[in-house]
């Protein structure tokens, strides 16, 4: 067997040794029985908060053991196919298995990252915020590519995409836009996009074709779980209804059934425009706390980095990432180094690369700093 492929073999055993641990392989069976008991019993569904949470929880766990076992059994079937090539002689076989174990490698390096997912917060649904920054029509049309490429990347991992609230461009693209994305781990994945994403390219809207650099803010937090609670004083906010603004005729509302809520000692606006009034102050105030929560992770977090002085990272609100389509193509993120000239593929939800790189330095920077915090 060549030392490559031993090597791809090892990197995957490491990685079903991790997926194990992450999900203590010794009792997830008897958890799961636990749960399917849990399930069968008629009133649990009296309570439909507490009941979803434990039907996310079961399917955590029933994904876990599906992917643990897959990779297995692939990798197993993989070995003996490569065996049986090599003493028959069968170079075709032999190849077509190492081929496989080296698309399995990268699959299972992916869940390993997936694993590693499990922070307070990382498992819940997520908010996404786009904001377009200063620039005019340059900076709405930038915010709008970024909304396509947020919102293609979630349909890729078979997430639910809701679009809470909108504001058009004067002349194209979009001022902010608010989504909800529901699905495994999609605070977890999303979370490393927050920051300021750079555009460089030959203005469409440039009658002299000149080459314009535009700057949007994407803003990520979790949905709160319905077990965690976050008080807010009623005297702290601010509530406005206003009408919402949209691409004109028909899609204009003609009632001022949005609601903006402002927290006043933190200056956190939260918005929402669906049809109902009532629906969307409670849209809004559950953004509002998501919002608070994950200031308070944050502050953790940076507590954390604080103790191994993380020099160069990128804080938050800064720029994280270029986009550059003139006069060469390329994308390139400035936390990780991680580049691409698949400039296309990144604006079509290509971002996984990006998010992976920014995670596993993220692991590595946080058991440093507890590592240090120990000493």
């Amino acid at each position: 067997m060549r030392a490559e492929t031993q090597n791809q073999i090892d990197a995957i055993r490491k990685s079903l040794a991790l997926l194990a641990q992450r999900m203590d392989a010794e009792t997830a069976q008897h958890r799961l029985e636990e749960f399917n008991a849990m399930i069968e019993d008629p009133d649990l569904w009296s309570d439909p908060a507490r009941a979803q949470k434990l039907m996310r929880e079961r399917q955590m766990l029933v994904d876990s053991l599906t992917v643990h076992e897959s990779i297995s059994q692939e990798l197993s079937d993989n070995i003996e196919l490569i065996e049986m090539g090599e003493a028959e002689g069968d170079a075709e076989i032999v190849a077509e298995a190492e081929a496989t174990l080296k698309a399995l490698a990268a699959r299972a390096a992916e869940k390993e990252l997936e694993a590693l997912l499990d922070g307070e917060a990382d498992g819940n649904d997520t908010f996404l915020e786009i904001n377009a920054g200063a620039g005019g029509t340059e900076s709405c049309d930038w915010a709008a590519m970024l909304a396509r490429m947020y919102v293609r990347w979630a349909e890729k991992k078979g997430y639910k995409v809701e679009l809470m609230s909108e504001s058009a461009g004067e002349e194209a693209g979009i001022r902010s836009a608010a989504y909800r994305i529901s699905g495994p781990n999609a605070y977890g994945w999303l979370k490393s996009e927050s920051g300021v994403h750079r555009l460089v390219r030959i203005s469409p809207y440039d009658s002299a074709a000149r080459r314009h650099t535009s700057f949007s803010s994407v803003w990520v937090y979790p949905v709160v779980d319905d077990n965690i609670q976050i008080e807010v004083n009623p005297s702290d906010i601010r509530i406005d209804t206003y009408r919402s603004s949209g691409a004109g005729g028909q899609h204009v509302n003609t009632t001022d059934s949005a609601v903006r809520i402002t927290h006043i000692p933190t200056g956190i606006v939260t918005t929402s425009s669906q049809k109902s009034q009532h629906q969307n102050r409670e849209i809004a105030m559950n953004a509002l706390k998501s919002r608070l929560y994950e200031m308070e992770l944050r502050k953790r977090t940076e507590a954390i980095e604080a103790a191994h002085d993380a020099k160069g990272d990128a804080g938050w609100g800064n720029q994280i990432r270029s986009y550059v389509l003139h006069p060469y193509q390329m994308v390139k993120d400035l936390r990780t180094g991680v580049e691409t000239s698949d400039t296309q593929g990144v604006l079509d939800g290509d971002l996984d690369r990006f998010m992976a790189a920014t995670l596993a330095k993220d692991v590595a920077g946080k058991s440093r700093a507890e590592a240090q915090a120990e000493d």
